[in-house]
Formats: structure tokens, sequence, C-alpha cells
């Protein structure tokens, strides 16, 4: 069967469930599946928390749903098997935690609003939208499968990850991998497309200051560490009046000699940074300018403002960039005062032109020269996969096919679990250069928004690429 017949089988089941797969993605996004720290005698089945708990259980229930055996690996991640002729897997993993809904939004976050042909809420891009249409994808590919290939079954097992911690770490992964293998191929549809083959490495660490003792009374930043901050507040002690005024920035008197500050920047996802406006640092300078600080709090906000001088590393000597990943960036995203020490969180995302020992080296020195400390550093080294392989082709063909275009495979500086398994590759559903109204914002930002048109379209993208990969030699199995 060519492409053009799979296509009009696609739109076909497209008319007649758009309905129900906008059921599903509202039955998804209306649970707050926000991470939290549990104690030790917590739930055994909610190691991330009840968020990602009934996240997870709702997303193996709309597998089983639709014929899937669904298996929960004690609440930290779970997969459901659609089983197929051969055993060797195709994977496609999602994930059901989302970030914070963070300040700025016009809409209920945890509620999918529908406006002008746009779906708003969290997680209606980042995952959990994407997610429902990759399921519905290969439910469509499984109803068809004697036309496809002659058999009741699919050629492979088709292998549905549910993951619950992506957002904060992917803890669940280790977890997944050590009882279980890698599929044969496996794709996250938590990207753009056409397809990605590589993702930047990772390193994230905190910073630390010593302890201090000055006007700075509370410091609260940011709602993700792997997001430009845009929001944070300051309580300082300055005794009477105001400080200047400054863009972006308000002041609130509230007695005592205690002064209010807050910043409002612009949220950006840390892949992409430099549309972002951190208002950490921009209290940060602002403090700096106009602040009676002591020489403890001048000394870490100076090493502050150095790190979000540049988002491309260059105010810390950190530039760099390669052929295959282009530049470097770097964010500040979470800053806290607990027990008289400042402490922001760094990300950093890295090319193969450096490496995990150079940047905590460069650093921790800068930390030293500002009576702070580097901690809790950890890194992913750089993933790539050959962008001419018959699985990643046949991704891209499929995106061609639909959309016209004549596209290249791409890397990024974003992280998916696509980076944690052998043979992956992430793969929509955001397009590239598409351009939304005002009102509608990205994933980790307020309004977290996604038009249906493009659901649509990646829709038949994946049941394109589904059928296509089934058709492949996955793993040696048709040998």
């Amino acid at each position: 069967m060519n492409d053009e017949e799979i296509l009009r089988l696609a739109k076909e089941y497209l008319a007649a469930n758009w309905g129900g797969m906008l059921a599903d993605i509202e039955s998804l996004v209306k649970i707050p599946s926000l991470k939290e720290e549990c104690s030790a005698d917590a739930d055994a089945g909610a190691p991330w928390g009840p968020g990602p708990k009934a996240g997870l259980e709702a997303g193996l229930g709309l597998a089983e749903r639709f014929g899937f055996a669904p298996t929960n690996l004690d609440g930290c991640i779970g997969f459901a098997d659609l089983p197929g002729e051969h055993e060797a897997q195709l994977g496609i993993i999602g994930h059901m935690d989302v970030v914070p809904a963070g300040p700025g939004w016009d809409f209920e976050p945890f509620a999918l609003t529908r406006k002008d042909g746009y779906l708003l809420g969290r997680g209606v891009v980042d995952d959990k939208g994407p997610s429902v249409v990759a399921l519905h994808a290969v439910n469509f590919a499984s109803a068809h499968a004697k036309e496809f290939f002659g058999s009741d079954k699919l050629p492979y097992t088709v292998r549905f990850i549910f993951g619950a911690d992506e957002e904060c770490g992917m803890g669940d992964i280790p977890y997944y991998r050590a009882a279980q293998p890698d599929p044969a191929f496996l794709f996250t549809p938590d990207a753009e497309f056409p397809v990605c083959h590589g993702e930047k490495g990772h390193f994230d660490a905190s910073l630390v200051s010593g302890k201090l003792d000055g006007c700075i009374v509370s410091f609260k930043g940011g709602t993700a560490p792997n997001a430009v901050p845009g929001l944070a507040k300051c309580l300082i002690r300055i005794g009477e009046g105001t400080l200047p005024k400054a863009e972006r920035i308000t002041q609130t008197v509230l007695g005592d000699g205690l002064l209010e500050l807050e910043a409002q920047g612009l949220s950006a996802h840390a892949s992409t940074p430099e549309g972002g406006i951190n208002a950490i640092g921009l209290l940060v300078d602002y403090l700096l300018e106009f602040a009676p600080l002591a020489e403890g709090e001048r000394r870490f906000l100076e090493l502050e403002s150095t790190i979000m001088s540049s988002t491309a590393g260059a105010g810390v000597g950190l530039a760099t960039s390669d052929a295959d990943f282009g530049a470097l960036t770097l964010v500040a995203g979470l800053i806290d005062f607990e027990e008289g020490r400042l402490r922001q969180s760094i990300d950093c995302r890295y090319p193969t032109s450096t490496n995990k020992d150079k940047l905590e080296a460069q650093l921790s020195n800068l930390a030293q020269e500002h009576g702070a400390t580097l901690e809790d550093a950890r890194a992913q080294e750089p993933f790539l996969v050959n962008a001419s392989s018959p699985e990643i082709q046949a991704l891209l063909d499929a995106y061609c096919q639909v959309t016209g275009e004549d596209a290249k495979p791409f890397t990024m500086g974003g992280g998916t679990y696509a980076r944690e398994f052998t043979n992956a590759a992430s793969f929509g559903p955001e397009f590239p250069n598409q351009e939304n109204p005002s009102w509608v914002g990205g994933m980790h930002g307020p309004n977290e928004g996604v038009s249906e048109d493009s659901l649509q379209q990646a829709f038949l993208i994946y049941c394109l690429a589904i059928v296509k990969l089934m058709a492949l030699d996955l793993g040696g199995a048709k040998a």
C-alpha cells in the first residue's frame, strides 16, 4: 500500500476520532502532575509524588483501552505493550509529568482550553498532547495491520513507555533500564520536527554563597532549573523609603525597614534561552547598583551578574561551539536563600568541543574567586545517532511526505528521553518556524499552547512513520 493510501485512511481515522483525542488530552492535562519531594515513608507507589503517580496511572489507562498490556513499575515509570509478530520492540516514550504552572497565565493551566483553533494548558505540548496523538497513531496502524502487512498483528511489538520524572532529572529511566532491554528503535514525541538525531551534553550544578549577613532577607526566583526564570522576588532591609525606579521591577514597602522587589522577566526553555529575559538577572543587577549590600552579598551577586551576562557562556569563559551542535548555552534558572546562603542553579547545554571536567573546573574556580562553592555537579555527554540510519530516514521521509518539504535531520540543545536509549530520536510535534498568536505560549512558559492543526498534522506524520518503521528490519528480527 502506497503512502497516499495510508494517509487517506489516517485522515479518515482523524475525522472520526479527533473529539476522542481531545477528551484524552483533557483527561491528562487536568492532572497537576508536578514532582514533589517525598519522605522515606511516602507511598511506595509514588516516588515522585502523587501528581506524577496520577498522571502515570492515567496514561497507562489510556493505553489499556487500546488493547495494550500495561505494567506499572512501582510508580516510577510504566510501559504498555501491544504484541506484534516479532518480539523486537518499536518503542515510543512520552512523559506524564510537567513543570509547575508558574506566573503569567491568562487561562487555567490545569484544564484544557480551546480558543480560536488552539489548545491551551500545561502539558498540551510538553508532553501529554503529543503522547495522546502518538498513542492514537499506533491504534490506527494496528487497526489496519491486515491491510498494511497481511497480518492481524503489526510486524513488531509496540512498547509505549510512560515516564514520570522527565522534567526533573529523568530519574525514572535508570529504574526502567535496570530491568528492561532497550527497544530496537525508539522515538519520543517531545521536540520539533522534522527529526532530531542528536542532543547537546547537559551540565547541571549549584552555586552556593558563603554565610551572608547583610540586607538580603529572602530571594526566590524561577520555577524550574531548565527554564529562563520569568519572575523573581527579593526582600531587603533598607530602612526608610524606596529605591530608584527601574523597568520591569516593582517595589512594595512592607514596614519595619523592609522593601520587596519583584522583577518580571520573560520565561524561555533553557535549550533556547536567547529570547528570554532572566528575572533573577534583572534583580541581581538592580541590587548591585542600588541596594546597601554587604561585602559578601556583593561578591556573590557579582558572580551572578557575570554568569547571566551571556546565555552563550561568554561572560565566564565557557563560550564554544561545534559543527554538529552549534553553541553552548548557559542559564541560571532557580535561586533561593536558605540558612543565610544564596543557592543558584546552573543549566548548561554543551557541544562536543568541551566536557564536564572543563566546565566544572572553570565554574568552580570562578565561584572560589567570589567566596562561593560549586556543588551537586552532574553531566550527561552529548548524544548523537547517525543521520543516515534507516530509522532516522524513515521518520524524515514520513515528515516530508506529509508536509511536502525537503527537510533535513537536526540536533538540538533540549534534552529528551531519546538520549537515554541506544538507538533513538526525538520526533515532533512542534513544527520549525511556526508562528503563534501572542497569547499562545511555549512549553515551560505561561499559556502553553498548540494549534489543533499542528497536532492533527503530527498525527498523520506519526501514522505514516510507524508504518514505515514497521517495514524495516529492526534489530535483525527479519534476518
